[in-house]
């Protein structure tokens, strides 16, 4: 099965990838790899999931907005390749999580990002990953994630 037809069975529209917000470049290639800036929980409608993990926003919100940035990273990976089935592999993931002092299921939010990698390419979206609390990230959203990916 294709990626594409992958995409379409699981109902994901790849978006549009969003320009960046700031003075740095959506995604970097060197060599073989490609390096996805962060990622934010951009929708059809603006930023979605805003919020604080441990304050205003649960677990599976948390990983509703982690499986959209998800989305998100795997839109700049096709604008990068033009073509899906040129990953060979995801690397590495790593997830930021807007989070309180206490809160500490950030594995458990990032996984929203970890379980889609694996649901659109099976054995080649299984990655190592990093799942870390902050203080804030931009526009208040909830969760940002960036990616490492092996391209042919």
């Amino acid at each position: 099965m294709t990626i594409a037809a992958r995409l379409a069975e699981l109902g994901i529209d790849l978006p549009t990838p969003a320009l960046p917000a700031a003075n740095y470049v959506p995604f970097v290639q060197s060599g073989n790899l490609l390096f996805v800036s962060g990622q934010i929980p951009m929708g059809a409608k603006g930023i979605e999931f805003v919020g604080k993990l441990g304050a205003d926003t649960d677990v599976e919100t948390g990983r509703a907005a982690a499986r959209l940035c998800a989305i998100n990273l795997i839109a700049q990976v096709k604008a990068a390749t033009g073509d899906l089935e040129k990953l060979v592999r995801v690397v590495k993931l790593t997830g930021f999580v807007n989070s309180t002092l206490e809160f500490g299921d950030h594995p458990k939010v990032v996984n929203g990002a970890s379980d889609l990698m694996v649901e659109v390419f099976g054995d080649k979206g299984r990655h190592s990953r990093s799942a870390v609390g902050v203080a804030a990230l931009p526009f208040g959203v909830a969760v940002e994630i960036e990616g490492i990916f092996e391209i042919a």
